[in-house]
C-alpha cells in the first residue's frame, strides 16, 4: 500500500530536448532558375527593355528607329530599325541565317572577344545578356533582313532558344524585335507594374533623351493603335533644333551653349559640350540628359553639384534643364559597373566627373587639403551659404517694400557695428545682470547658435536649423525674447530712438489692453474699474518719465503721450499691435522700489514686446484664409445697412476682404524676413543662450545624420 507521501508526489515535467537539425545542403540551381533570376535584374521594367533594344539599333548604325508600346510595355514592345546588317563592324542585330540559333543565348555577342576589349569598347551593348533576359521574362519574336537578301527571316524565342526554325518572310530593311507579355511568369512584378501609370512616360522620356543626342537618327515613339507619335524627331544637323522638336520652343529659347575641353597632357583628356538653361527657364523638376562617350548614363553627384549652383540664381525654386555630352578616355570609363549600364564612371577614378563629385562635397576655398570625412558625419551646408535654406525651394512672395528700404548688406553691416557697445553701464545692478547672463550661458547651445544654418520656418513659431549633422526645431519667439532682453541690458542708457509719427496716449492704450484681457469684453460693469486702473498706471508712468527716458529711451510727455521707443536691434521695429500689452506690463508688473528688480523687469518687458511673435492677424495661407471671409449677418434684414460703403468696396464676389489679406501677408512676410536676416545674424553675434532654453523646449532635435544611417543600415 502506497504511503501518503508517495500519493502526494507530483510528476516531474518532461524536459524538451533541442532537435538537432543538419545544415541545409548546398545544391546547384537549375540553369533556367539562374537565367530567370538574372533576367529580372537586367530587365527591371519595360523601359529597361526598350533601352537595350534601342542601343542595339544604334550599334547597327541605324538612321531610323521606331518604337510601339502597348499597356506601358507589358503587352507589347516593338522596336524597328533600318540598320545595315554588316557583321564585320561588330553588330549582333543584323545577322546572317546562321546567327539566328544563338541570337538569344546568354553571353553570345559580336561586340568583344576578350575581357581587355572592355577598355576600348565603343558599342552600347557588350555582355550578350539583354536579348537572352527578355526571352526568359517575355515572348520574343525577331524579323530581320540583311544586305543582299531577297527576303527576311522570322523566328520566335523562349528561354534563350528558338521555338522553331527561322521562317522566310517579307521584310523591310533592318530588324524588328517584338516582345509580348513581358513578365508573364513574374506575378509579383507584373502586378506591381500593372498598377503603375509611369512606365510609358518613362519610355517617352528615354526616347526623348536619345533623340537630342543622336541627331543623325530619326526617332519615333507611340502607343499601339495611336495615329500620332508622342516622340517624333527627324535627322538634323542642329542639336538645338532637335531639342526644340522634342522638348518644345519654351525650352529651346532659354538655353545657352557650353563647351569645355582639357588637353593638358599631365591630366586626363576631357571634352564636354551641351546646353544649359538660363535664369528665365522655369520648371518644377530638374531635367538632366547626360551622355558619357555617347552612352546615356546618370551621375547623381554631378546633378547635385549643378543643382546647388542653380539654387542661388533661379527664381521661385525653379529647376534647370541640362544636356551634356562628355568625352573621356576609355581608361577612365568603366562600362561594367551596373547591371543596366546606367552608370559608367568609376567613383575611384581621377576623371573630371569624379572630381566634380569631390569638389561638390568638400570645401576647397581655403586651399587646405581636407581629410576624408565619413559619409554619416558629412556636413553639406554652412552658416554662410544660402543654398541649404528652405527659401531656395519654396515659392515665397517677398516683402518688396520692406526689402527696398533695408538691404541685407546694410543690415549685416549695422549688426557688426553694434558688436561692441560704445560704453558700459555704470550701474552695479546692470553689471550684475550681465554677469548673470555670462555665468548662466549654456556652452552647447552657444555653439549651436554661433554655427547653425537657418533653413526656414517650419510653422508660425518654430524655425528649422542645421548644426553639423543635426537638424533642430528652434522656438524663434523664445530666442528673440531672450536676445532682446540681453541687448537691452548691454545697450542700457545708450539707445538710439524710434520716433513715433503720432504720439500714442497711454490712457487709451492701457484701457485697450485691459479690455483685451477681459474674458467678457461686452460686459460694461467693470468699465469704471478698468478706467481707474488705466488712470493709475498712466500717472505712475508719467512720474517715471525721467528714468525711462534716460535709461531706456522711452519718452512720455507731460500729457501722458508716448512718442519715443528704443532701438534694440538695428533695422528692426517691433509689432506696434503689442504696444498696449507692453505699457500695461510696465504699470502692473514692474517693482519700482528695488533697483535691480526694476531694471530687470523693464528689460524683460521690452524683450517680450520686441520679440518676434506671430502677427495678430492669422496667416492667410492655408486654413487662416477662413478668417478673412466676411460672415453674413443672421440678425434683422436691415443689418447689412450697418456695413459701411468702404468695407463693401474691399469685399469681392468671393467674400474675402482682400485689403486685410494683403496687410496680413505683408506682416507675415516682413516677420519671416526679419527672422532670417536680422534675428539669426544678431543671435550669432550677441546671444548667450541660458541653460533654461535647453529644458523648456526652445531647442528640439528632430534628426541626426549618424542615427539615420544606423537605421538605414538595419534596413
Amino acid at each position: 500500500m502506497e504511503s501518503e507521501e508517495d500519493q502526494m508526489e507530483e510528476p516531474i515535467p518532461a524536459i524538451a530536448l533541442p532537435v538537432v537539425t543538419e545544415p541545409p545542403k548546398i545544391h546547384r540551381l537549375h540553369e533556367s532558375v539562374v537565367n530567370r533570376i538574372a533576367a529580372g535584374e537586367v530587365i527591371q521594367r519595360p523601359h529597361s527593355a526598350v533601352k537595350e533594344l534601342v542601343e542595339n539599333s544604334l550599334d547597327a548604325a541605324s538612321t531610323s528607329i521606331n518604337v510601339v508600346v502597348k499597356d506601358g510595355g507589358l503587352k507589347l514592345i516593338q522596336v524597328s530599325d533600318d540598320g545595315h546588317g554588316i557583321r564585320d563592324i561588330g553588330t549582333l542585330r543584323k545577322m546572317q541565317y546562321e546567327d539566328l540559333p544563338i541570337l538569344c543565348e546568354r553571353h553570345t555577342t559580336s561586340k568583344l572577344s576578350r575581357f581587355e576589349d572592355l577598355q576600348s569598347i565603343k558599342s552600347m551593348g557588350f555582355r550578350g545578356e539583354a536579348l537572352a533576359s527578355m526571352t526568359y521574362v517575355g515572348h520574343v519574336a525577331v524579323t530581320t533582313i540583311t544586305k543582299g537578301q531577297l527576303h527576311g527571316y522570322r523566328v520566335s524565342y523562349r528561354d534563350g532558344v528558338m521555338e522553331h526554325e527561322p521562317k522566310p518572310c517579307a521584310a523591310v530593311k533592318g530588324t524588328q524585335i517584338m516582345i509580348e507579355n513581358l513578365f508573364y511568369n513574374m506575378t509579383a512584378r507584373r502586378k506591381t507594374l500593372q498598377n503603375s501609370a509611369d512606365d510609358y512616360p518613362k519610355i517617352v522620356d528615354l526616347l526623348s533623351r536619345f533623340a537630342i543626342h543622336h541627331i543623325n537618327v530619326s526617332f519615333s515613339c507611340r502607343k499601339h493603335g495611336a495615329a500620332r507619335a508622342d516622340v517624333h524627331s527627324v535627322a538634323t544637323a542642329s542639336r538645338l533644333d532637335a531639342i526644340r522638336a522634342v522638348y518644345g520652343v519654351s525650352v529651346a529659347r532659354n538655353l545657352m551653349k557650353i563647351e569645355v575641353s582639357d588637353d593638358d597632357p599631365s591630366s586626363s583628356v576631357f571634352e564636354m559640350d551641351g546646353f544649359i538653361s538660363n535664369s528665365n527657364y522655369t520648371s518644377r523638376k530638374t531635367t538632366m540628359v547626360l551622355f558619357i562617350n555617347d552612352r546615356l548614363v546618370e551621375c547623381s553627384a554631378l546633378k547635385r553639384a549643378i543643382e546647388i549652383v542653380y539654387a542661388a540664381t533661379l527664381p521661385k525654386a525653379s529647376k534647370p534643364f541640362i544636356y551634356m555630352s562628355v568625352i573621356l578616355p576609355p581608361m577612365h570609363v568603366d562600362v561594367n559597373v551596373h547591371p543596366t549600364k546606367r552608370e559608367v564612371v568609376d567613383p575611384t577614378s581621377s576623371s573630371p566627373v569624379a572630381t566634380t563629385k569631390d569638389s561638390s562635397m568638400n570645401a576647397s576655398a581655403s586651399g587646405i587639403k581636407s581629410q576624408k570625412v565619413p559619409v554619416n558625419k558629412m556636413v553639406r551646408t554652412d552658416s554662410q551659404d544660402p543654398a541649404g535654406r528652405l527659401h531656395a525651394y519654396l515659392q515665397v512672395k517677398p516683402p518688396s517694400n520692406y526689402e527696398q528700404s533695408s538691404s541685407l548688406t546694410s543690415v549685416r553691416s549695422s549688426i557688426r557695428q553694434r558688436r561692441n557697445p560704445k560704453e558700459s553701464s555704470d550701474l552695479t545692478s546692470i553689471e550684475e545682470l550681465i554677469d548673470d547672463i555670462e555665468k548662466n550661458c549654456h556652452s552647447v547651445l552657444l555653439d549651436i547658435v554661433r554655427h547653425c544654418t537657418y533653413i526656414g520656418m517650419a510653422d508660425d513659431v518654430f524655425a528649422l536649423l542645421q548644426h553639423n549633422t543635426q537638424l533642430y526645431l528652434a522656438n524663434v519667439v523664445n530666442l528673440s525674447k531672450e536676445l532682446m532682453y540681453q541687448q537691452v541690458l548691454r545697450r542700457f542708457a545708450h539707445f538710439n530712438a524710434i520716433q513715433l509719427s503720432d504720439p500714442a496716449p497711454l490712457l487709451e492704450l492701457i484701457t485697450m489692453a485691459l479690455k483685451e484681457e477681459d474674458l467678457d469684453p461686452e460686459c460694461n460693469e467693470k468699465d469704471e474699474l478698468k478706467e481707474k486702473i488705466a488712470e493709475m498706471n498712466t500717472e505712475l508712468l508719467k512720474t517715471k518719465t525721467e528714468m525711462l527716458e534716460e535709461y531706456f529711451c522711452i519718452y512720455v510727455d507731460s500729457d501722458g503721450n508716448l512718442s519715443r521707443l528704443p532701438v534694440i536691434l538695428d533695422q528692426y521695429t517691433p509689432d506696434m499691435d503689442r504696444l498696449p500689452e507692453f505699457l500695461l506690463c510696465l504699470g502692473n508688473d514692474v517693482d519700482w522700489e528695488d533697483e535691480k528688480s526694476c531694471l530687470q523687469s523693464i528689460a524683460a518687458a521690452l524683450g517680450n514686446f520686441y520679440a518676434m511673435h506671430p502677427p495678430l492677424l492669422p496667416n492667410p495661407s492655408g486654413d487662416g484664409l477662413e478668417f478673412y471671409k466676411r460672415r453674413k449677418s443672421s440678425g434683422s434684414p436691415h443689418a447689412e445697412e450697418n456695413i459701411s460703403k468702404d468695407a463693401e468696396d474691399h469685399v469681392t464676389n468671393d467674400g474675402i476682404e482682400h485689403e486685410l489679406v494683403a496687410e496680413a501677408e505683408n506682416s507675415w512676410a516682413q516677420r519671416e524676413w526679419s527672422i532670417q536676416h536680422v534675428l539669426f545674424p544678431s543671435m550669432r553675434l550677441f546671444l548667450k543662450p541660458p541653460t533654461s532654453l535647453a529644458a523648456n523646449g526652445t531647442f528640439v532635435q528632430v534628426a541626426s545624420l549618424e542615427k539615420l544611417y544606423k537605421i538605414f543600415e538595419r534596413c
